[in-house]
């Protein structure tokens, strides 16, 4: 069995696409995976499982569609590749994990991506794009960020977002399922 990380996009969040992580941890176990848990509501999870990265997406998808009748998209990731995007941070320094989002890519964005998402940054904005993950750092906020706003469409490419906060959290929680 390999231990996952699942992100899913979109859920829980302006009383549309609702998941009750109670019910969703319930029904994943039933269908055959290990030492579910999740980590609040905006859809992060964490089991074991003997399927491989698409088909874990699948199934977190298909169980979501049966239980609570949508298709969220969902990213899986193995610890290992959480535990590398949390060591390349290139903003070590910032002191308000809340203020540092990750994306991650379901493949590597084109490259043409890095002019585009230049032309949304503000000055007071820091970012990287590094393989499959966007790091972005948002002082004043991500809810004010035209880069966060639009990563995703200059991306190219589906991807989700979390802060270092989150991240962490989903971290050390993968060690203990």
């Amino acid at each position: 069995m390999s231990r996952w990380i699942v992100l899913l996009r979109g859920i829980n969040v302006g009383g549309t696409m609702q998941v009750r992580m109670t019910e969703l941890r319930g029904a994943l176990t039933a269908a055959g995976c290990a030492k579910v848990a999740s980590y609040i509501q905006s859809g992060n999870l964490v089991f074991e499982s003997a399927l491989s990265r698409s088909e874990v997406s699948t199934l977190v998808t298909d169980v979501i569609e049966a239980e609570f009748g949508f298709r969220p998209s969902s990213l899986a990731l193995k610890p290992e590749e959480l535990t590398e995007a949390l060591a390349e941070n290139p903003f070590p320094e910032t002191t308000d994990p809340k203020t540092v989002h990750l994306w991650f890519a379901e493949e590597v964005p084109d490259p043409r991506a890095t002019g585009e998402l230049e032309q949304l940054a503000t000055e007071t904005e820091s970012w990287q794009l590094a393989g499959r993950v966007l790091y972005l750092h948002a002082p004043n906020g991500i809810g004010r960020s035209k880069l966060a706003a639009g990563a995703e469409r200059k991306l190219g490419v589906p991807a989700t977002a979390r802060n270092m906060r989150t991240l962490t959290h989903l971290r050390t929680l993968s060690d203990q399922t």
